[in-house]
């Protein structure tokens, strides 16, 4: 029989989770060491018995066989919580590549054990007449800090440390000197730190219409519908947040928890708010603008049963509950839920993973949903529910396409289309919010010469520098800076000028052409720093400004009642990118984008404007046709072999030599056609320099395999791991990437 061996993590404190050792399975385990279980194992010089989780198999020995120690036995209780992360660590390694430690430091995100924070209280320890004598004793040898604490007790049997430290200008060692004297005790409490602010709970919840009571109804009951995966279509303002609500609201009430998905953080404000009116403190978020404290501390509230909904980015999927009833997954259409470092994982097919050994269900909504979701919809793997209307009064926006080169014919030169121009001046009169989205970020794109075309690039990437406010030009893959030059450097032409795109300079235009509005931008570069989203949001959604302008996430599920007018400036932007998903996305943003309008009492317009008024993408979104769209991108797919039709693995090689990165490229797109040549519609594309072919001086080559099967792709890719293993590869790294999000 051949010789097993196992990876075992010996303590699963976050900290070591950058340490595995190896022992051999003893024929007698071979069936029941599994990664995820329990096992004990001798453990340092005295092989001392310990505990340990298995994260992953081998029949390779990592040293000599002889030295290897054997596994003494297996813990039979079933699988924990920790085992649970620890199995899904290895899927993720599995079906994602990298590193098991990579795979480790995912699922288990703390590295490292934060101090509780304490509150302390006095307590008094004597009679009240007993603390008067002696009160009156302090005063008498003019010891006042400890008559004046004396004299507190007479009144109140305990009191806060820190407010006799600070009220009564107190030093800690005169309280301490009390407690040595027996006047008093001092006693110290563990608590958890809690981002989530306390609100007003009172909630006005809306009346349900029949779909949405059906999903619910379906989602939570157990009984009859049975853990699966749902998908939820539902057109933008059509209620989807209550479903959620009402689904984990039963949930809840069968002692079950829920993971709540979102995919920014911008989205944090508005949905927690809406969540803790609903389950006060048993919600709480976790996300990347809470401290160190902060994230450790919900994730042991999170284990000690003290929270039953955690709402968070992809990260959040990671939440160590031990009866988890329902994963949602907010706007599953959107690419964030791809993580873009090793394990490349998408946090929809990590969540049916996750809720598949936890006997849970996942629910997936988005008006806009990926062409992945709603594929395997159409073939029975996830089950359909549609909400294609909004309820009460409130309809869909009018939409108007705005041709630019129209308006540029016609001697309109202004960011603004005159259509759009009008509407604004229209909402500010009548005291309406409007919003502009612009898919770009800073005060504009790239440098260029107006007489020799030179484009000013960064010296260590393959990218144009993009001008700030500021008079900086600034690359945004590796943060070099340059100051703008007053002349060309290759031609010494004063004409080097920008390309002028970005929500710093639409905020200036709207000043110009409006300067009575009163404006918020909202961009990756106004929301740097904690709370800053709440605070934008929450002064827009108090109706604090007229115009809300940012990027992406200002269009990503907020609901404002206000706001009446939406304009999409510059909408085919993302239709240029050299991807095979930018109609998909083009379509999701202009439709996100249009959804904000008219979500109150007041109807809403929306104002599209674009110099490809013609493309599907954008024709399909100003009707908010989804089906429409979904067909004819379908069929585009199925005629190119792309996913969701086929599937695809992405290979990166980034290499300090350019020379060794194509040799290897070479090597490796050889191997995988000469070693997977029985795999029957295997196709091989490169290998080829990536779209970016250099950042921080190290060059970047990239190949591409697509099979109609998934697990195919996986062969190939544990293939060229081993490969790579094989090489020792010196000053080049190998990165994988299945049904990308992005080209490499």
């Amino acid at each position: 029989m051949t010789e097993r061996y196992a990876d075992v993590i010996i303590d699963i404190a976050h900290e070591k989770v950058d340490r595995v050792f190896q022992y051999r399975i003893p024929e007698a385990l071979s069936e029941s060491v599994r990664p995820g279980v329990q096992v004990r194992v001798p453990f340092g010089n005295g092989n001392r018995e310990r505990t340990g989780y298995v994260v992953d198999l081998s029949e390779e020995a990592d040293y000599p066989p002889e030295k290897i120690k054997a596994v003494i036995s297996v813990d039979e209780k079933g699988m924990t919580v920790e085992g649970r992360q620890i199995r899904i660590a290895y899927w993720l390694k599995s079906n994602y590549g990298g590193t098991t430690i990579a795979a480790l430091k995912t699922v288990l995100p703390v590295k490292q054990k934060q101090k509780r924070l304490e509150k302390k209280k006095v307590l008094r320890c004597l009679s009240v007449e007993e603390i008067a004598q002696a009160a009156g004793e302090c005063e008498r040898k003019r010891q006042r800090a400890k008559a004046r604490v004396l004299a507190a007790l007479q009144t109140e049997e305990e009191l806060p440390y820190e407010l006799i430290r600070q009220k009564l200008h107190v030093a800690a060692s005169t309280l301490q000197a009390l407690e040595r004297q027996g006047y008093l005790r001092i006693e110290k409490e563990a608590f958890y730190r809690n981002p989530v602010k306390a609100a007003d709970r009172s909630e006005t919840r809306p009346v349900l219409n029949r779909a949405q009571r059906h999903i619910i109804e379906v989602l939570a009951d157990y009984r009859a519908g049975h853990p699966g995966v749902y998908l939820v279509h539902g057109v933008t303002g059509s209620g989807k947040t209550e479903v959620y609500l009402g689904v984990i609201e039963k949930m809840i009430a069968m002692g079950k928890q829920a993971i709540m998905l979102i995919p920014e953080i911008a989205l944090t404000y508005q949905t927690l708010l809406r969540f803790y009116k609903r389950f006060g403190d048993r919600v709480s978020v976790i996300n990347s603008s809470l401290s160190a404290g902060e994230k450790y501390d919900q994730i042991e509230r999170a284990k000690a049963g003290e929270i039953d909904v955690i709402i968070g980015p992809r990260s959040a999927l990671f939440t160590p509950f031990a009866n988890l009833g329902v994963i949602v997954v907010d706007e599953e259409h959107e690419n964030s839920y791809k993580s873009e470092s090793a394990p490349r994982y998408h946090a929809r097919e990590t969540a049916v993973e996750i809720a598949s050994l936890c006997g849970a269900s996942v629910m997936l909504g988005s008006a806009t949903p990926s062409m992945e979701a709603y594929y395997r919809a159409g073939k029975g793997e996830y089950k359909l529910y549609e909400m294609m209307e909004r309820p009460g009064n409130s309809v869909l926006p009018a939409v108007y396409t705005i041709d630019l080169r129209k308006e540029l014919k016609e001697g309109n030169r202004s960011i603004f289309s005159r259509k759009l121009k009008e509407l604004m001046e229209n909402r500010l009169s009548r005291g309406e919010q409007t919003i502009l989205f612009l898919n770009r970020r800073g005060y504009a794109g790239f440098i260029s010469c107006r007489s020799c075309g030179h484009v000013m690039k960064c010296p260590h990437c393959d990218v144009s520098l993009s001008e700030h406010r500021n008079g900086m030009l600034t690359c945004h893959y590796c943060g070099y800076q340059e100051p703008k030059p007053a002349k060309c450097p290759s031609c010494g032409s004063p004409y080097l000028m920008g390309f002028k795109a970005g929500t710093e300079q639409v905020e200036e235009a709207i000043h110009r052409e409006f300067p009575g509005a009163r404006v918020l931008r909202m961009d990756a570069d106004t929301t740097r720093r904690k709370d800053s989203y709440e605070r934008i949001l929450s002064a827009f959604a108090d109706e604090e400004a007229d115009i809300l302008v940012g990027t992406q996430m200002i269009v990503k599920g907020h609901d404002f009642p206000g706001v009446t007018l939406v304009g999409v400036l510059a909408a085919d932007l993302s239709l240029n990118r050299n991807d095979y998903r930018a109609g998909e996305r083009t379509f999701q943003l202009l439709t996100q984008a249009a959804g904000r309008a008219g979500r109150g009492e007041r109807p809403g317009e929306v104002v599209i404007q674009t110099y490809q008024p013609e493309h599907y993408s954008v024709v399909y979104a100003a009707k908010q046709d989804y089906r429409g769209f979904y067909g004819e991108e379908i069929a585009y797919r199925g005629l190119v072999g792309y996913p969701p039709v086929e599937h695809m693995l992405a290979v990166l090689i980034v290499s300090r030599v350019q020379e060794e990165g194509e040799r290897l490229g070479e090597e490796m797109t050889n191997l995988v056609k000469k070693e997977m040549a029985d795999a029957a519609g295997l196709k091989v594309i490169g290998p080829a320099p990536a779209a970016v072919g250099k950042i921080a001086d190290l060059y970047r080559h990239s190949f591409y395999v697509r099979h109609g099967e998934y697990r195919i792709l996986v062969e190939v890719k544990d293939r060229l791991e081993n490969y790579c293993r094989e090489r020792e590869l010196r000053g080049q790294t190998v990165q994988f990437d299945f049904d990308p999000m992005n080209t490499f």
